[in-house]
């Protein structure tokens, strides 16, 4: 297999540097299955764990994930392989794990676009849409917002300007998978030998837009319920998939939760237009409540500035401090169970006179 069409390039190649006088090859996870991966190196695909080593000291975000580059000592006649390292990461897209615990889910790793899929169904929400856009801001790839199922929505073009009105800049692209309209605007966006992961809720398409893009039924798809548009979990885990032009795409299990993982100012990228107001304001502590010279109170009186679009904007910046505090609380607490355990053990040392 040539690693050049699987996005190998210099930087890789650097970073691998130190490992081949190991005599470990580089590979790309393409699927992961509690701690079960399928990855693929220049002699095709194998079967992966990670090493014990790394199991024992690795954080739970820096294990692979799909997309991930890591360094592989092979075992051909089983067709298996260890994984001893991950190589650092660009494009990473993570969020706030699904539940009440503040930690980070890596979701894919080294992604040049982000491929946004709502459906112009029950499940076309605004508001889940902005949060897909930080999340894909915040990964430094590029994000693309797909509208699928343009089929059924009475007024599509309406839909698509509301979109764009709260995404400027990114491309937004109405289509309709069943039957093949607005492909050809999607696979515009998708670069030979760029990763692109495709995110969105259960039922929006994600899956059947890629089988449309492959030509072939590959990927499971699933109905959706009428009432809800919700659709069950056809897709159980994340895989890479390659296209016949050569463009490499990471099809994901749709989300119910869209947590954010970063902190307040991680909101710029996709609020640009009110962080451009608030620019204005006369003070640069502005809180937009009553301050006099408030220009995003301004905005808001005289219509230039949705309400709802502020209060997103302020909820989302909430949310992102919370999850800040938390980590740094989490991380006091772990640095205090550190101390006490090497407290624990200088005091052994010193009863054994050592």
């Amino acid at each position: 297999m040539d690693l050049n069409a699987l996005g190998w390039n210099a930087h890789f190649s650097r970073e691998f540097g130190g490992f081949a006088n190991r005599g470990l090859l580089p590979a790309r996870v393409s699927s992961d299955q509690r701690h079960l991966y399928t990855i693929i190196c220049e002699h095709g695909e194998l079967t992966a764990e990670v090493s014990g080593k790394f199991r024992l000291e690795a954080a739970r975000a820096d294990f692979p994930v799909v997309g991930d580059w890591v360094a592989v000592a092979p075992r051909y006649e089983e067709g298996a392989a260890t994984i001893h390292a991950v190589f650092p990461r660009a494009g990473l897209i993570s969020r706030r794990s699904p539940g009440e615990k503040t930690a980070q889910q890596v979701v894919a790793a080294n992604v040049d676009t982000v491929v946004i899929v709502s459906g112009l169904d029950h499940d076309f929400n605004i508001r889940r849409l902005e949060r897909y856009l930080i999340l894909a801001w915040n990964s430094g790839a590029i994000p693309v917002i797909v509208l699928n199922k343009a089929d059924i929505c009475d007024e599509p073009a309406e839909r698509q300007a509301e979109v764009e009105a709260i995404a400027p800049g990114v491309a937004v692209i109405a289509t309709s998978a069943t039957r093949r309209d607005g492909l050809a605007g999607l696979h515009s966006c998708l670069v030979p030998g760029k990763t692109a992961v495709f995110l969105g809720s259960s039922g929006a398409g994600k899956s059947t837009l890629i089988n449309a893009l492959l030509g072939e039924e590959r990927q499971e798809t699933g109905a959706v319920r009428e009432d809800d548009s919700r659709g069950r979990h056809t897709t159980s885990r994340r895989e890479l998939v390659l296209l016949p032009d050569g463009a490499i795409l990471i099809d994901n299990p749709g989300m119910r939760e869209v947590g954010l993982w970063g902190d307040e100012e991680d909101v710029a990228g996709s609020f640009f237009d009110v962080e451009s107001l608030a620019a204005g304001c006369r003070f640069s502590d502005c809180r937009h409540l009553r301050e006099p010279g408030c220009a995003v109170r301004r905005a808001l009186q005289d219509g230039t500035l949705h309400e709802d679009r502020f209060r997103g904007y302020l909820k989302l910046r909430r949310e992102l401090a919370y999850v800040k505090a938390q980590q740094n609380e989490r991380l006091r607490l772990e640095r205090k169970q550190r101390w006490r355990q090497i407290g624990k053990l200088q005091k052994s040392l010193r009863k054994d006179g050592r």
